[in-house]
């Protein structure tokens, strides 16, 4: 008597045979056709560190980008500039290059205090604000679930005004945090099932694997608020070269971004995508110039269009 895997074997090998034996088409089908993904670019104010908001505004749609992602201290300061300049002022600026507030980063005032930055994303139509999770890193099992669940619980009266005002509020998976892996991630989209929180995924602080992170996109999906084409390379916390330090940008370090972008494809994903790293140290440019940061951001640009 053959076992059942032995039968399913034979009979795989003798299917197989069969069409071999078979006379083949001549013509070639043409591979299915698949909706191509077009990324909502979203442009951090960081990458140009200090440099005035007068200054950056106008490099914005040359990188095939209207939106803008305002960052505070101490990696940017331009959040700081809109309230030197005043929102009037701000608003005329972005008008006259026809920008729009696309988020509002905030990692200091943390999850439970955006309520004025919420208010002031309202009056730009910001829809996004990324800010970190609140707790210790490091738990693992059933005491992850449990202070993750905690942690969800304290989001509710945030997530209301978050409705209120019409933005989400995304989560970075920041190392040292409480949703600093994988499975925090699934547990908090799946214990604070609000429309209004979600994830701002960023590879570098995940294991450099390339399939663990394009599976981690499909299984958040629509929950993806932000989406950064960051990976970790040689880090950013120490002084090294400016050809290491630039790693972390898509196309120079090691990770392939294809599953990754092939992912975002998949689940259809329409959240921003933010070209990113982070420079040594904190608060200047990525590069010498604005020119120079706007031209590496076409570079790994081009890169990431090649598999949409």
């Amino acid at each position: 008597m053959l076992r059942r895997r032995d039968f399913i074997e034979r009979g795989l090998a003798a299917t197989v045979a069969g069409a071999l034996a078979r006379p083949q088409p001549t013509t070639l089908l043409a591979a299915p056709w698949r909706e191509p993904f077009r990324p909502k670019w979203l442009v951090a104010s960081s990458l140009y560190g200090c440099l005035p908001l007068q200054t950056i505004a106008p490099e914005v749609a040359k990188t095939g980008s209207h939106a803008i992602d305002i960052w505070p201290l101490v990696h940017g300061n331009q959040r700081e500039q809109i309230d030197e300049m005043g929102e009037e002022a701000f608003a005329k600026l972005l008008e006259t290059h026809q920008l729009s507030l696309g988020c509002l980063t905030q990692y200091k005032l943390g999850p439970f205090g955006l309520a004025s930055e919420m208010r002031l994303a309202e009056r730009f139509g910001c829809k996004t604000i990324v800010t970190g999770g609140k707790g210790p890193s490091g738990l693992k099992g059933e005491t992850l679930r449990s202070a993750v669940e905690e942690f969800a619980r304290q989001l509710q009266p945030h997530l209301g005004l978050a409705e209120k005002t019409g933005v989400t509020i995304a989560i970075e998976n920041h190392a040292s945090t409480l949703i600093d892996s994988p499975d925090a991630i699934g547990w908090l989209l799946e214990l604070q099932p609000s429309p209004w929180l979600a994830i701002a995924l960023a590879p570098y602080h995940l294991p450099q694997d390339e399939i663990l992170i394009a599976r981690l996109i499909r299984e958040c999906g629509p929950r993806i608020g932000v989406f950064y084409a960051w990976q970790h390379g040689k880090g950013c916390m120490m002084p090294q070269p400016k050809a290491d330090e630039l790693l972390q940008m898509p196309g120079r370090g090691p990770l392939d971004f294809r599953p990754l972008v092939e992912a975002l494809r998949d689940v259809r994903y329409d959240g921003w995508v933010e070209i990113f790293m982070h420079p040594f140290p904190r608060g200047v440019p990525i590069l010498e110039t604005a020119s120079e940061v706007t031209a590496e951001i076409n570079r790994a640009r081009n890169y990431l269009q090649q598999f949409t």
